[in-house]
């Protein structure tokens, strides 16, 4: 009896209280649970892992490494102190000019035109200078590189190219700038410009000639009270790889300096890149030269063509007027528009002017012989059956069917019996020993002689066309090359 009030008396204490734990844990449990979905909720918001409550190492880690990044970025400009300078202003803005060092690499010569009168070249240009504003301090003395998002951040120098008529840096697949900044606040800047300027060539010897032209970089908003510009090691500054063009040999390559005057703005440092190029002459050898002198020689070979065949030599001396015209058209048309007389124009139309006087030569060759068979036909010496006219002066055929029978014999009258002058008398004294004759004989007679015998003139044609040109090939080369 008293266990069984005993245990009455357990049940009636002890109960509202187990009843009272269980009903925390279970409310415990709940919240819990509520807690888990709102977090999974917010989460997958984020599109990251439901299990990121159990992976916060993982996690912690990646966003660690990743800020990492982007802190070291900020370590950088924060080292450099960009943000406490205005690098809107040179280095030592208002005191002495700050020298800027330059060195440029060569590395093509891309074209170079005769008709626009410019070149195009690539190459890489490095600029040095000090900014003490972009000093940092370093326990190994090592330089940071960067690129050019950084170079805009920053003051750099404003170089420009005189006459250039376009340019562009290249920018693939970044752009081709780099930035080194060392320690003590020396800075290299380097970039990659492909340009094209002006130069200004001298044609009066082409195709004989050589070109000076010059690439010169100058700044364009410091003159020389705030920048200097100068050759960073003199003329070891200026280097090429290999360059090799295909209608010009580069004889040498040399760095100068100077100063540009600008009336509103004053005196500026400027920087020359000189180069000699000197054309190859095979090529306009094998398309102008040697064309042009066989026109020539093949118009010669009407001097041994028969003066009769009137269609040949003119057909023949056409021809070659037509080509050296052609010649002369082509190389005109690759060459720009100049006032003055180039080489190559002097000796092609030296020799449009032999073929022009081949075919002037026969046309005074075909009227002489048509003059000359006239008046014999006329004094009789030819007999009646002969027609000149039929056979040389239209259709230029000799005919085999012309009776060329000996000529009849005139009587001899006492009208046509001709009177034999005496002889000098004997009383004139003999020509002393050592003395010579001559018969001299005036300018015009000469002119009637070889008038009345045509075909002398194609004798002398074949000897002094081919000398006079012999001549004057000499005189040209002697005075070009």
């Amino acid at each position: 009896m008293h266990l069984k009030y005993l245990y009455s008396a357990l049940y009636i204490k002890v109960l509202p209280k187990t009843a009272f734990w269980i009903a925390c844990c279970f409310l415990t449990q709940t919240y819990l649970c509520v807690c888990y979905c709102l977090c999974l909720l917010h989460y997958l918001k984020k599109k990251k892992s439901p299990f990121c409550l159990f992976s916060n190492r993982r996690i912690d880690f990646k966003t660690k490494k990743s800020d990492s990044t982007k802190s070291l970025l900020i370590k950088s400009e924060q080292l450099l102190r960009i943000e406490d300078h205005d690098f809107a202003m040179r280095p030592g803005f208002g005191g002495s000019a700050i020298p800027v060092g330059i060195d440029v690499q060569v590395e093509s010569i891309d074209s170079i035109s005769e008709v626009n009168m410019d070149f195009t070249m690539t190459l890489y240009l490095r600029h040095y200078w000090q900014d003490d504003r972009l000093a940092f301090p370093s326990s190994n003395n090592k330089s940071r590189t960067f690129d050019a998002r950084l170079v805009k951040k920053i003051w750099v120098p404003d170089v420009f190219f005189v006459h250039s008529k376009r340019s562009f840096i290249h920018d693939t697949t970044m752009e081709n700038i780099m930035l080194r900044v060392y320690p003590d606040g020396n800075i290299l800047y380097s970039v990659r410009i492909t340009v094209t300027a002006l130069c200004s060539m001298d044609f009066s010897r082409f195709p004989l000639d050589t070109q000076n032209c010059s690439l010169e970089l100058e700044s364009y908003a410091y003159n020389e009270n705030d920048l200097m510009l100068y050759w960073k090691n003199g003329n070891d500054s200026l280097r090429t790889d290999e360059i090799a063009l295909s209608q010009f040999f580069i004889e040498e390559f040399h760095p100068s300096f100077g100063l540009a005057f600008y009336s509103s703005t004053g005196w500026y440092n400027r920087l020359y890149i000189n180069f000699i190029l000197r054309r190859h002459i095979f090529f306009f050898m094998l398309q102008t030269y040697f064309p042009t002198m066989l026109m020539v020689m093949l118009s010669w070979v009407s001097f041994w063509i028969d003066r009769r065949a009137v269609p040949a030599r003119v057909s023949l001396g056409i021809t070659t007027v037509l080509t050296m015209s052609t010649i002369i058209t082509g190389v005109s048309a690759s060459m720009p528009q100049v006032s003055y007389v180039k080489a190559v124009d002097i000796y092609l139309w030296a020799s449009f002017l032999f073929v022009f006087l081949s075919v002037i030569e026969y046309a005074a060759v075909n009227y002489f012989t048509t003059v000359e068979e006239m008046k014999k036909l006329q004094k009789g010496k030819l007999p009646v059956s002969y027609d000149a006219t039929q056979a040389m002066a239209y259709d230029g055929c000799f005919h085999d069917d012309i009776d060329v029978s000996p000529f009849p014999e005139l009587p001899t009258t006492p009208s046509t019996t001709r009177t034999i002058p005496p002889r000098a008398s004997s009383t004139e004294p003999p020509p002393t020993e050592g003395t010579r004759l001559w018969r001299k004989r005036s300018v015009g007679k000469n002119i009637r002689f070889i008038m009345s015998n045509s075909y002398m003139i194609d004798s002398y044609s074949r000897i002094i066309f081919p000398v006079a040109y012999l001549l004057f090939n000499i005189i040209y080369w002697c005075i070009y090359s």
